[in-house]
C-alpha cells in the first residue's frame, strides 16, 4: 500500500517580527528620550505607509523564494491581519491629528505660544537680537507676528525704529535650534512710507518658534498689527492703531488716535483714549475705559463687557443685544444674564432678550425692549421713555420733582405706584395706570406681559462727568466709580 503524500509545511514569515521590531524600536527611542513624542507623531503620521510597503516587500520576497523551492507561501494569518489593521488605523489617526492640530490648539487655547512641540515636550532654546531702521516721517508701521507678543513703546529718538527680540525655539538638538533661529530672523522692509516688521516665526516651517518683540517707535506713527498667538500692548502712541488679533490679550492705553481691534479670541482692554474705539469679532472679555471719542462694539464676547466713562456715542451689537446711547459718565457691565449701568445719557435704545436690566441715573430719552428678564430703571432727568417687557417685572424710580405723563399697561400682572396722581386699575387679567406727575412732562409709556409694574419715588444718584485734562498737568489717579450690585447669578459662557 502506497504511503500518503505529506505536503511540506510553509516556512514562518519574518514580516510580522520585522514590523514589530521596527515599531518597538521607535517606542524604545521615545521612552529613552532619544526621540521626543512630538517628533515620533510627526514622523509616524507622515511615513506610516512605509511600514506597510516594507511588510509587502518582505512578503513578496518570501513568496518568490517559496515558489522557487516548490513550497507553498505562507499567508499573513490572523495575527498579521490584526497588526495590519493596527498600523493602518493608528497611521490614519496620526495623519489626521497632524492636519487638525492647528485648529485644535486654537480652539482649546493650550497656550498663547504653544505648539505641538510645547505640548508633547522638546528642549527649549532662547535667543535674543536687536534691530534698528530709520523711520520715514509720517510713516505707517505694519507688524506681523504669527506666534509671540508685541509691545509698542515710544522711543526717545523720533526718527528710528528699534526692535528688541526675545525668541524661544524648541528642538531636539542645539544644532537644529541654531538652524531654526537663523531661518527665523525678524525682517524690516521699507516701501516708501510703509515700514513692515515681520517676526518671521514660520521662516523654518512650523517649528514652534515664539518671538516676543519690544518695538520702540516715534510717537506719531500709525500702527497696523496682525497677531495670531500672543499678547499685544500699546502705550503712549498718538497715531491710529488697527489690531487684528486671535489669541492672547490686547492692551492699549494712553492713546491719542483711534483704536480698531478685530478679535478672533482672547481679551481686550482699552483705556485713556482720545480718539474713537471700535472692537469687533469674538472673544472672552472686553474692557473700554476713559474714552473721549466714540466706542462701538460688534461681536460675541463670551465672558463680560465693561465700559467706563465714554464721552461720545456708545454702540453695542451682538446676537442678543442691540444698544446705542449718547454718553456714559459711569459704568456699564454686561454678561450673559445681566446688563447693569449707571449715569447713561440718552437717547438710549436698548433691545435685548433673556437678560436682567438695571439702569440707574438715566438722563434723556429711553426706548427699551426686553424679553424674559426683569427691568429696573432709575430716572435722573426724564425724557420720553418707552419700556416693553415680557415674562419679567418692571420697576421705574423717578427722582423728586420729576414731571412725566404716565401710561402703563400690564397683562397678567399688577401695577403699583408711590404717586397719588396716577389712576390705577388692577383687573383680573389686565392692569393700567394713567395720569400726569407734575406738569408739561415727557411721556412715560410702559407695556408689560406676564409681570408686575412698579412706579416708585426715590433719589437717583448719578456720576458726574470726568473733568477735562489740563494740558501739561501730570496724570492723576482715576476716581473710583460707584460700586454696582453683584450679578444675581454667575455668568454663563454664552453670547451677550
Amino acid at each position: 500500500m502506497a504511503s500518503p503524500v505529506i505536503n511540506p509545511r510553509p516556512a514562518r514569515s519574518i514580516a510580522g517580527p520585522v514590523v514589530l521590531i521596527l515599531v518597538g524600536l521607535l517606542f524604545l527611542l521615545v521612552t529613552l528620550g532619544v526621540l521626543n513624542l512630538s517628533s515620533f507623531l510627526t514622523y509616524y503620521g507622515r511615513y506610516w505607509p512605509a511600514v506597510l510597503i516594507l511588510w509587502g516587500v518582505i512578503k513578496l520576497i518570501e513568496h518568490e523564494q517559496a515558489k522557487g523551492s516548490g513550497q507553498p507561501a505562507r499567508g499573513i494569518g490572523a495575527g498579521g491581519v490584526f497588526l495590519c489593521l493596527f498600523i493602518v488605523m493608528s497611521g490614519i489617526a496620526a495623519t489626521q491629528f497632524l492636519r487638525v492640530w492647528p485648529n485644535i490648539k486654537d480652539q482649546i487655547q493650550i497656550g498663547d505660544d504653544q505648539d505641538l512641540q510645547d505640548f508633547f515636550g522638546g528642549t527649549s532654546y532662547d535667543y535674543s537680537d536687536e534691530l534698528s531702521k530709520e523711520f520715514p516721517a509720517g510713516g505707517t508701521l505694519r507688524i506681523n507676528n504669527e506666534r509671540g507678543g508685541v509691545t509698542i513703546n515710544v522711543a526717545n529718538d523720533s526718527h528710528t525704529l528699534k526692535v528688541s527680540v526675545r525668541k524661544k525655539v524648541r528642538a531636539e538638538k542645539q544644532y537644529d535650534a541654531d538652524s531654526y533661529n537663523t531661518k527665523t530672523k525678524p525682517e524690516i522692509t521699507v516701501n516708501d512710507k510703509i515700514v513692515t516688521l515681520n517676526a518671521n516665526t514660520q521662516g523654518a516651517g512650523d517649528k514652534g518658534v515664539t518671538t516676543d518683540m519690544d518695538v520702540y517707535i516715534p510717537r506719531n506713527v500709525e500702527l497696523v498689527i496682525t497677531s495670531r498667538r500672543g499678547d499685544v500692548a500699546i502705550t503712549g502712541v498718538t497715531g491710529n492703531a488697527a489690531i487684528n488679533h486671535q489669541h492672547g490679550e490686547v492692551n492699549v492705553s494712553d492713546h491719542t488716535g483711534n483704536v480698531t481691534i478685530d478679535m478672533e479670541g482672547g481679551s481686550s482692554r482699552v483705556s485713556h483714549v482720545k480718539g474713537d474705539v471700535t472692537i469687533s469679532g469674538h472673544g472672552n472679555e472686553v474692557a473700554v475705559e476713559d474714552v473721549d471719542g466714540m466706542a462701538h462694539l460688534n461681536g460675541e464676547f463670551q465672558e463680560s463687557v465693561r465700559l467706563v466713562r465714554i464721552s461720545k456715542t456708545v454702540g453695542f451689537k451682538s446676537a442678543r443685544t442691540d444698544m446705542e446711547f449718547s454718553r456714559l459718565d459711569g459704568r456699564l457691565d454686561l454678561d450673559s444674564g445681566d446688563l447693569r449701568a449707571d449715569s447713561m445719557t440718552g437717547p438710549v435704545r436698548l433691545i435685548t432678550r433673556s437678560k436682567d436690566i438695571s439702569l440707574d441715573g438715566l438722563s434723556g430719552d429711553l426706548r427699551l425692549q426686553d424679553d424674559n428678564g426683569t427691568v429696573e430703571v432709575g430716572v435722573h432727568k426724564a425724557g420720553n421713555i418707552q419700556i416693553e417687557n415680557r415674562k419679567g417685572d418692571i420697576q421705574v424710580t423717578l427722582a423728586p420733582n420729576t414731571a412725566v405723563r404716565v401710561e402703563a399697561r400690564s397683562r397678567g400682572g399688577e401695577i403699583s405706584s408711590d404717586f397719588s396722581e396716577l389712576q390705577i386699575t388692577n383687573g383680573e387679567t389686565q392692569a393700567s395706570a394713567t395720569g400726569s406727575i407734575g406738569s408739561n412732562g415727557p411721556n412715560l409709556v410702559i407695556n408689560n406681559e406676564h409681570g408686575t409694574v412698579e412706579i416708585r419715588k426715590g433719589n437717583v444718584a448719578v456720576t458726574p462727568p470726568a473733568p477735562p485734562d489740563v494740558p501739561g498737568a501730570p496724570s492723576k489717579p482715576t476716581k473710583a466709580t460707584k460700586a454696582l450690585p453683584a450679578p444675581k447669578a454667575a455668568p454663563v459662557e454664552t453670547e451677550n
